[in-house]
């Protein structure tokens, strides 16, 4: 049996997907008011009462598959409730806490759990993100990165988020940016990075500068700056051309010794009936042998100690 826990906007997007792919799963809520909403969207009643209670009161068979699609702010408490039921496979949305302290302070209890847990990073299942890998094995591998992950404050600071989640913004939403970059060009071994804080009243930091080489040899830079002009982009350079995920769901090309920059067709049919990255996330998870560009929770947490923090620092 596969578990959707949530009823929140992404719940109903997993539940597109999970239909598209003739899944049998059930959804479990907490309120009833959400739980209705998610059924005008859907069709599919919820079972209300939260996951813990759904716990007490039902046997969780073994083989069962999770996806946890709950506010970031319960995120790891739900992980850890699921994992005690001996579930096969979980997939949490990222970052599966609330802050970088929050996923470290439970590292010890979630060790036991790395093969089976998944972090959902769904731009890696860009078809723009694919195909990007294709053209980058295609010009015999990636020499140099450029990424950039600016947010944009002044349309975040008037969200209403639960408690602690603009404070913990890079970690919660930057990470999308800063995880497919390092996913692609490999993990950083010899680097510099620096950030400074701004004016933001809910953020400390807000302008981040940092370069270096990864362990597949590849040259990177990134730079963002929250009180300014920018957006979220990745710049790839092989030796046959420049990509450009700007926005990551469209890949633009530069060949070698031209200037101008094209747009390079791809099948993106699936990014566009669903959430981008959803379905072949989602396909990946459930297969019996998940591959390797999905997240592991043992890569999170590395990259939570070595990448993220320092990155914060």
């Amino acid at each position: 049996m596969i578990y959707l826990i949530g009823t929140g906007q992404m719940a109903v997007d997993y539940t597109k997907v999970l239909l598209a792919q003739k899944r049998n799963f059930k959804v479990i809520g907490r309120g009833s008011s959400s739980a209705n909403n998610f059924e005008n969207q859907t069709g599919i009643k919820p079972i209300t009462g939260g996951i813990e209670n759904y716990i007490e009161n039902n046997e969780i068979d073994r083989i069962s598959e999770f996806i946890i699609a709950t506010g970031t702010e319960v995120l790891m408490e739900t992980l850890k409730r699921i994992l005690v039921t001996g579930a096969r496979k979980v997939l949490v949305e990222k970052p599966a806490a609330i802050s970088i302290d929050e996923l470290l302070q439970n590292e010890d209890f979630l060790k036991p759990f790395f093969d089976k847990v998944f972090i959902a990073y769904n731009r890696r299942f860009y078809a723009s993100v694919i195909e990007t890998l294709k053209l980058i094995e295609a010009d015999g591998g990636l020499r140099t990165m450029h990424f950039e992950f600016t947010e944009w404050a002044h349309k975040i600071e008037p969200l209403q988020k639960a408690a602690g989640v603009k404070e913990n913004w890079f970690f919660v939403n930057s990470t999308h940016v800063i995880d497919l970059a390092f996913f692609i060009a490999g993990m950083p071994i010899d680097w510099k990075c620096y950030s400074n804080s701004g004016q933001l009243k809910w953020h400390e930091k807000s302008n981040f500068a940092g370069a270096g080489i990864t362990n597949k040899c590849v040259l990177f830079s990134y730079i963002s700056n929250w009180e300014s002009a920018g957006r979220w982009s990745l710049e790839l350079f092989t030796d046959k051309r420049r990509i450009y995920l700007k926005p990551f769901e469209d890949l633009n090309i530069q060949n070698r010794g031209g200037i101008e920059i094209g747009k390079y067709d791809i099948d993106d049919s699936l990014d566009i009936q669903f959430k981008p990255g959803l379905f072949l996330q989602v396909e990946d998870f459930l297969s019996p042998n998940p591959t390797m560009n999905l997240c592991t929770l043992n890569t999170h947490i590395q990259k939570a100690k070595l990448i993220y923090s320092s990155m914060l620092k």
